[in-house]
């Protein structure tokens, strides 16, 4: 079974992470077949190991990890990789892969483009 990680940076503000939940709730009224969880670099549980951790529990046995940010900078050059080996570790049962940040995706540049008209 094929899971997602939807892989934000987090924040000290728990108010930050509500657009978060409310793209997981998206993903799970729109690809009720396919599990998702949340996970967060720092600051915000859970960790990338225990959404990895609760898939696995599941029977997940393909994940793949979008990080949400807007593109790569030192956290996704530098931390996310080492987090990534680290559960790839941890769990060797699990084919683990990760999509660049969403912000460089040509739509989603587009759909801020359309936002911004929209609001003009």
């Amino acid at each position: 079974m094929k899971a997602i990680i939807l892989f934000g940076h987090g924040a000290r503000d728990s108010r930050w992470r509500e657009p978060f939940d409310r793209l997981a709730e998206l993903w799970r009224e729109q690809q009720p077949k396919t599990p998702v969880e949340l996970a967060f670099l720092e600051m915000m549980q859970p960790s990338l190991e225990e959404a990895v951790a609760s898939l696995s529990a599941q029977g997940v046995n393909a994940i793949t990890v979008v990080p949400v940010f807007f593109g790569q900078g030192g956290h996704l050059r530098n931390d996310f990789p080492a987090l990534l080996e680290g559960c790839r570790g941890k769990f060797p049962d699990i084919a683990l892969s990760a999509t660049p940040a969403v912000g460089e995706d040509s739509a989603v540049l587009q759909a801020i483009v359309d936002f911004g008209a929209s609001a003009l």
